[in-house]
């Protein structure tokens, strides 16, 4: 029996822009090394609310191999991973797919570089406080019908943590919880399409080479061609004598910023530290370096030993930048990656923290155009697009910084919207959110927001977001997504 495709599927209450309403489904991938196999890994069917997912069945070996990623060993050593998929008649059709998104935003193998000291926080996860799975449950039964009364699922849950100081969510409990993390988002101004979130569950995985095969699987997932879809991977949970895996990129694709003698960098210098750091562990810096070099995943396993992965080239998909009336802005050769997945965020639902759940939505068009490739620290293009329209850049008066903003944001929109790839427009996502906020407060929800991160970037007053407060970002309200993992200043040191 083929296995059936991780998805926990839920009604599209909203439609985001550019939405396509047939899924491309894909095929599970069968991962093997160059070397020896490596066990198959087991799928997770959507089981019936009230239930705990298990296993599925073992996948076929037969089909088209395809090159999946790499691990980086050290300097000069690395392994494939490739993709075996599977004849067409051995799959199984995938579900019915709703879309949204939000537009910000091996086993017993030796190897690896050991955890540094001063990292308990990770190496030793706390106990579940069972009044906050009590507190998470409730929630649950207040706002959908999971079919388990409260009083036995409270009585389950209660025993579970007693006897192993954690507990496992259900699946309907596990996507409850990652929505509502997605609608408590404070600083993303995407949250209308909440519950349309698909969630992979994958909480039965912990070696970095099986969250790096994922990971590259999201992408796989959430791309669908250019039409994108909003979408979670959970991987396994934290738990009392058993961390869970950390993904320590903050997004899935991000590009590298190299160093250069003179102090410049080439690429992007919001990662330059995060570049020197994977270097240090043993990625080949690309000869020459370039503006766009795809960064590989850092991974750390349950053992606080970390590893690097390679994304395959055709995991990321990527936009050419162009405008739609000077022909020169081509020839710069500026590109951007088409999937915001943020990957460096844990996930706590219920008192269970997830450290490793990417999520994406879809790029906002000021996001790229107005802050990745304008900020002065990061890609600071606006001296050299200001140049070629031509405007005076001698003072500040001229606008010239402002003129130089609007047309990158333009070509960046009229690119994405020419490939067919789903980017929103800060105008149109305002009134969106406006919409959204009419709705949380209909149904007597606080809707925490931050006024700095819900304004674009650009033209703010023009949009409705900005002439109004909202209520403060509360750091307790659950479940939530907690701060980022940073870089552990001794990973490079095995």
């Amino acid at each position: 029996m083929p296995p059936t495709a991780p998805w926990e599927q839920g009604p599209a209450r909203e439609q985001g822009p550019a939405e396509s309403a047939s899924p491309r489904g894909e095929a599970p991938a069968e991962r093997a090394t160059v070397a020896t196999p490596l066990p198959e890994r087991a799928t997770v069917a959507t089981p019936a609310p009230g239930t705990v997912p298990a296993p599925g069945a073992q996948r076929p070996t037969a089909g088209r191999r395809e090159h999946l990623l790499t691990r980086i060993d050290g300097p000069g050593t690395a392994t494939t991973v490739v993709r075996v998929t599977p004849p067409a008649e051995n799959r199984s059709a995938p579900p019915a797919e709703a879309t949204g998104g939000c537009p910000v935003t091996g086993h017993g193998r030796s190897g690896g570089h050991p955890p540094p000291p001063g990292v308990a926080d990770e190496r030793d996860p706390a106990p579940v406080d069972p009044a906050a799975a009590e507190e998470f449950l409730r929630q649950v039964h207040a706002e959908t019908e999971p079919g388990v009364p409260l009083a036995d699922r409270l009585r389950q849950v209660r025993a579970e943590i007693d006897r192993s100081g954690t507990y496992t969510h259900t699946m309907h409990e596990l996507v409850f919880g990652a929505r509502v993390a997605w609608r408590n988002s404070a600083r993303c101004i995407g949250r209308l399409y909440w519950q349309s979130l698909q969630v992979r569950d994958l909480r039965h995985l912990h070696d970095p080479a099986d969250v790096a095969q994922e990971s590259v699987g999201h992408l796989r997932a959430a791309t669908r061609g250019g039409k994108i879809r909003s979408t979670m991977t959970v991987f396994a949970p934290d738990a009392p004598g058993r961390p869970g895996p950390r993904i320590r990129n903050d997004q899935l694709v991000r590009y590298a910023g190299h160093r250069n003698p003179d102090g410049t960098v080439t690429g992007d210098p919001g990662q330059a530290d995060f570049t020197d750091h994977v270097v240090g562990m043993g990625w080949p810096r690309p000869q020459p370096a370039g503006r766009f070099d795809v960064l590989p995943l850092l991974i750390t396993g349950p053992d606080g030993r970390s590893r690097l992965f390679d994304v395959p080239p055709d995991a990321v998909h990527e936009v050419p930048l162009r405008h739609p009336e000077h022909p020169w802005f081509a020839r710069l050769g500026l590109r951007w990656h088409s999937v915001p997945a943020i990957s460096n965020m844990p996930l706590e639902i219920g008192g269970v923290v997830y450290p490793a759940a990417p999520f994406n939505g879809w790029y906002l068009d000021t996001e790229v155009g107005a802050r990745n490739l304008a900020d002065t620290d990061r890609y600071d293009l606006l001296p050299e697009i200001a140049k070629r329209l031509g405007l005076d850049t001698r003072s500040v008066r001229t606008m010239w910084r402002d003129r130089a903003m609007v047309e990158l944001v333009r070509a960046v929109t009229h690119s994405f919207d020419a490939d067919g790839v789903t980017m929103a427009d800060h105008h149109s996502e305002a009134e969106r959110f406006m919409t959204f906020l009419a709705k949380e407060e209909a149904a007597g929800r606080r809707c925490p927001a931050d006024w700095s991160w819900i304004v674009p970037p650009m033209s703010g007053s023009q949009t409705p977001v900005f002439h109004r407060y909202y209520d403060e970002p509360d750091p307790e309200l659950r479940p939530a997504f907690l701060e980022p993992h940073g870089l552990r200043p001794r990973d490079d040191q095995g």
